[in-house]
């Protein structure tokens, strides 16, 4: 069995348990399915890895014995470990989350695992990303999270991303395309190579990602149809308004946006709903707040603040213009996808956390 049909099933097991276990009344609540380390005598077993054999095993033992299988077995592959989803708002739950060994991807996922995700943690840097999932780990549980090494920008890249997620939990079930960066500059400063790698981080990305979680997402809907799952982009208020002397950045948001309207329109039919969060500022981040490399430092620079002598005085001027004056956090930004997550009747959409600085009209 290759690394391609082991994913498939993977994905098989997780959601034909499922479907049946929701058949008996239970709430609609895939397990984790991985391949444990060592394996004994599987529960169910099955006489190759196909679809359709897979999933009647699975459904003939469930429908028997009322209960979830501690393991399936398949002749002449891997045997797989079932567990029940651990509790929460997001139980049952797999999350990938680009970009997170820091700032407001890091945050996010934090908020996701406490509420009972199983935390996919997508990002280039590995130290980082280790420590990220090793923490999450250490506070609820030893299969509470896993690190991939991911480059939003190359889809080789994330196509084994999403193996190595569905080898540790079975699915894929939420996409939070967080992965982003930004250079500021007008266009007497703008080179050609600075705007491609903005646009090919937060534009292409958001698309390759996409790209690469679909085929899971599919698979699972034809297995239970009763399951949503969704995908939301991690955009900007500068994707719902322009951005002085930030058009690269900006640029690439508004065509996220673009990209999360025709993605959700293709994508409807199979209960994968796609959204776009678009946070204000974070100014705690290392986006803004980074002493070298960070906003407040990029903005002082290129004199985007008139008078501004000072990173701090650069900083109060945005605050000022933040009714609720303060920075976004990773919080309000993780409410807001539990909202998108829950809303069934949701699609399409670009859902403002600004504090009241941009309002949709």
């Amino acid at each position: 069995m290759d690394s391609a049909e082991k994913t498939g099933t993977s994905v098989v097991v997780r959601m034909t348990c499922a479907r049946e276990m929701a058949a008996l009344g239970n709430p609609l609540l895939p397990p984790c399915v991985r391949v444990p380390s060592e394996a004994g005598e599987a529960e169910v077993r099955c006489d190759d890895g196909s679809e359709s054999i897979v999933a009647a095993a699975v459904t003939d033992f469930i429908r028997k014995h009322r209960c979830l299988p501690r393991t399936v077995g398949v002749e002449g592959g891997p045997q797989f470990e079932v567990t029940p989803a651990r509790e929460g708002r997001l139980g049952g739950c797999v999350a990938m989350v680009t970009g997170s060994a820091q700032g407001f991807g890091k945050g996010i996922a934090e908020e996701m695992a406490a509420a009972g995700a199983l935390i996919v943690v997508a990002d280039l840097n590995a130290e980082l990303g280790e420590a990220v999932a090793a923490e999450l780990c250490e506070k609820h549980g030893e299969q509470a999270a896993v690190f991939c090494s991911a480059n939003v920008t190359d889809s080789d890249s994330l196509n084994a991303c999403v193996e190595a997620a569905v080898a540790a939990f079975g699915g894929l079930d939420i996409l939070v395309a967080n992965a982003g960066v930004l250079k500021a500059g007008g266009l007497d400063e703008m080179d050609e190579a600075a705007f491609d790698f903005v646009t090919s981080v937060n534009y292409k990305g958001y698309f390759l990602c996409t790209q690469a979680v679909v085929p899971v997402m599919k698979l699972q809907n034809r297995i239970c149809a009763d399951w949503f799952m969704d995908i939301v982009q991690v955009n900007s208020k500068s994707g719902l308004e322009g951005s002085r002397r930030n058009f690269a950045y900006a640029g690439g948001k508004f065509g996220g946006i673009g990209l999360t309207q025709s993605f959700a329109l293709e994508l409807v039919a199979h209960h994968i709903k796609v959204n776009s969060v678009c946070p204000g500022n974070f100014f705690e981040g290392p986006l803004w707040s980074d002493p070298e490399k960070g906003l407040f430092v990029q903005y002082l620079n290129a004199g985007k603040v008139p008078g501004a002598t000072t990173v701090e005085e650069v900083r109060e001027f945005y605050l000022s213009q933040v009714p609720m004056h303060r920075g976004c956090s990773p919080r309000d930004v993780t409410i807001a996808i539990f909202y998108l997550h829950e809303q069934q009747y949701e699609t399409g959409q670009a859902l403002p956390v600004t504090g009241g600085q941009v309002m949709l009209n």
